[in-house]
């Protein structure tokens, strides 16, 4: 029976299947933070648990770390009551943890594939909704909550039912200035926030092809924002390219072994999928949100489409009918588990090289991890940005969220690169626009929302 590649994985990761629609799901790897695994800790030694299998768990924090002066000590709060007890917690059950100070901390689901953790056919959970991130590697990814945290950490399984299938289809040329941030906007705009609910998508086609898997992990860590459980991009010569020689890829004979494996899930050609959608990557163009949830976005060119979310645009100061473009902005954010790796803060600092900082714009440029950051320091990156009036920070999820210090303030519009744009979401009253890294360069330099193909000729 011809199968998708989701099936695939899946099936070939099912313990048993229980009466109801249920599997017992067994998990490869599970990467935890400090804000949802505190709880589930608690459990184990409630119960009087070991962790089953602490090597296939991997630890960081990230939701609460400062993104300046890391090398001091942390001010009294819950930011360090929950770095704390990551940090305890992990040392009593055996898990391995990279924190601060430590030259692979960073976010959590950009670490995991930089070290090579992260693994074609794998399972992989967290608590933490972007988990779907890792299905870039051709990976059933997705995130849980806190008891199934702990029902992984004491028996490397899950009970999960399993989800419908959905594929999307992005064929042709991607325009100059577009990307996968622009790419995956632009899906969510025309299937809602909530068109993916109970669907795992699987991206396709060759404009999806043609990504870096750096674009690859930003279109199937956005997959959720359509409500859909996780999004999945079948392997290829990129991925194996990506993950050859990684800290924890495997080696020698195991890379053969493992390379042959993955050379075999792919989505079946006569596979039946639940759902399914096609679009041209000639229709997109650079992408922005006007609302409160990531499916209110249009092309920069656009205007703000009648029948709009009445609430949504009061809350953002906006009207239907107006156009985003040449609209103030105070802030901008380029980092978080969307947009925080090296290849984003190539494209920006290339775009800002020879230009000026507007002077009305706070920027806060975030690198995902300590790899990252040193990369961009040794790249020349960080240069081209200081004389621009930039300043590059620490990793850490930063402003994507608002647990740290990098709060937007009220009423204040932030371009950000982050994945949500829900009221509050960088910070009591604060106004996002979600784009991608091109998109705030130009809002940037100019202080307003600019199509970057023209201010910088692409």
């Amino acid at each position: 029976m011809a199968k998708t590649l989701f099936d695939k994985v899946w099936d070939a990761h099912v313990v048993k299947k229980l009466d109801g629609g249920r599997d017992v799901l067994y998990i490869d790897r599970q990467y935890i933070h400090e804000v949802t695994s505190p709880v589930a800790f608690s459990g184990l030694r409630d119960r009087g648990l070991k962790i089953f299998r602490p090597s296939q768990i991997t630890a960081t924090p990230d939701h609460n770390v400062p993104t300046i002066d890391q090398h001091l000590p942390l001010e009294p709060g819950e930011s360090k009551d929950q770095l704390d007890a990551l940090t305890a917690n992990c040392g009593e059950f055996g898990v391995q943890m990279f924190g601060l100070g430590n030259d692979k901390h960073g976010v959590v689901h950009i670490i995991g594939p930089e070290l090579g953790f992260t693994q074609p056919g794998m399972t992989i959970v967290c608590g933490d909704s972007h988990t779907s991130t890792h299905g870039a590697f051709g990976a059933v990814a997705f995130g849980i909550g806190t008891s199934e945290v702990e029902m992984v950490f004491a028996s490397q399984c899950i009970l999960q039912p399993k989800p419908k299938t959905m594929r999307i289809t992005v064929d042709g040329e991607l325009r100059k200035g577009v990307g996968a941030k622009d790419i995956v906007l632009y899906i969510i705009s025309k299937i809602s926030a909530s068109g993916g609910t109970g669907h795992f998508i699987e991206f396709a086609g060759s404009a999806i092809r043609s990504l870096s898997m750096e674009g690859r992990m930003t279109v199937c860590n956005m997959s959720i924002e359509s409500g859909a459980r996780g999004g999945i991009i079948a392997p290829d010569e990129i991925t194996f390219e990506y993950v050859k020689g990684r800290e924890n890829a495997p080696k020698g004979a195991d890379w053969d072994k493992a390379l042959a494996y993955w050379k075999t899930i792919y989505t079946d050609a006569d596979a039946k999928f639940d759902t399914e959608y096609t679009f041209d990557a000639a229709d997109i163009e650079p992408m922005i949100t006007y609302g409160t949830n990531p499916g209110m976005g249009i092309g920069i060119t656009g205007n703000i489409p009648a029948g709009s979310d009445a609430k949504a645009l009061e809350y953002m100061g906006f009207k239907e009918g107006e156009a985003m473009l040449g609209k103030n902005i105070d802030y901008v954010f380029v980092g978080s588990c969307t947009n925080g790796r090296i290849e984003d803060f190539r494209e920006f600092a290339n775009a800002v090289k020879g230009r000026r900082k507007a002077d009305n714009v706070v920027a806060w440029l975030v690198p995902g991890s300590k790899m990252v950051e040193k990369q961009a320091y040794e790249e020349g990156i960080v240069d081209i940005l200081k004389e621009a009036g930039f300043e590059f920070r620490q990793p850490g999820c930063s402003a994507c969220l608002a647990m740290n210090a990098d709060k937007i303030p009220a009423g204040k519009y932030s371009v950000s690169t982050s994945n949500r744009n829900f009221e509050g979401r960088q910070g009591p009253g604060a106004r996002t626009l979600l784009a991608g890294p091109l998109v705030a360069a130009a809002a940037a330099v100019t202080g307003k929302i600019t199509d970057p193909r023209e201010l910088f000729n692409l």
